[in-house]
């Protein structure tokens, strides 16, 4: 049993990765679903109701309006990675968390069982969360996601396209986060990529304190 009980107008860190450790995006188009997914299925509606394409010619998260009415959640930041996710969400409708992780994940997973023609689990389990519950805490694990590709020598975090740190930097106008909760506690953008820096070069020395959100 989970042991976090998801409320409204909670921030918390959701992660999990590929079973066995295995990749769970294997080429472009794959991170284009998952991200289509993750904004089309935040809605009250029923999976089975909901139509997603492969790919768009624009990238996903720059292709409709932020928010919306019928939303489960709210997101925040997120990184998506070869062989595992990290999404900071606000839960905005009731067991809104658990209803988007649920119908996000088996749609994927069938997605992607069909294309690479396997079959069973793709994700390791339940997916981890952890509820934020200090304006620091949720600072500090902004940082930790969208510095999350560098974290893992993947890529240079402004770079990597598949997570929400371009955003944040106004280096894309990507509206599938909220950005402005954790921007807005900074003088500028330059200050937030400080933070990001340091928590990006202190990563390594504090393997033992973020030990469960490592996810290789």
């Amino acid at each position: 049993m989970r042991k976090t009980k998801f409320q409204n107008d909670y921030y918390y860190h959701i992660y999990n990765r590929g079973v066995d450790k295995r990749d769970i995006f294997m080429d472009e188009k794959d991170y284009f679903r998952f991200l289509r997914s993750m904004r089309e299925f935040n809605c009250l509606e029923p999976i089975g109701s909901l139509f997603l394409q492969d790919s768009r010619d624009s990238h996903p998260v720059a292709c409709e309006p932020l928010g919306g009415l019928n939303d489960l959640v709210e997101f925040i930041a997120y990184c998506l990675n070869p062989n595992h996710y990290h999404f900071i969400l606000k839960q905005k409708k009731e067991n809104g968390i658990s209803k988007l992780m649920h119908k996000l994940t088996m749609g994927y997973a069938q997605f992607f069982n069909n294309k690479y023609n396997r079959s069973g689990a793709l994700f390791q389990g339940k997916f981890k969360s952890v509820h934020m519950n200090t304006d620091s805490y949720l600072l500090w694990l902004s940082g930790y996601v969208n510095g999350n590709s560098e974290i893992h020598k993947i890529s240079k975090a402004e770079e990597w396209p598949w997570s929400s740190y371009r955003d944040y930097l106004g280096l894309r106008n990507g509206t599938l986060c909220n950005n402005k909760i954790i921007l807005n506690q900074f003088e500028n953008t330059q200050e937030y990529k400080e933070l990001v820096n340091i928590i990006i070069k202190e990563s390594d020395q504090r393997k033992d304190d973020i030990k469960k959100y490592l996810l290789e």
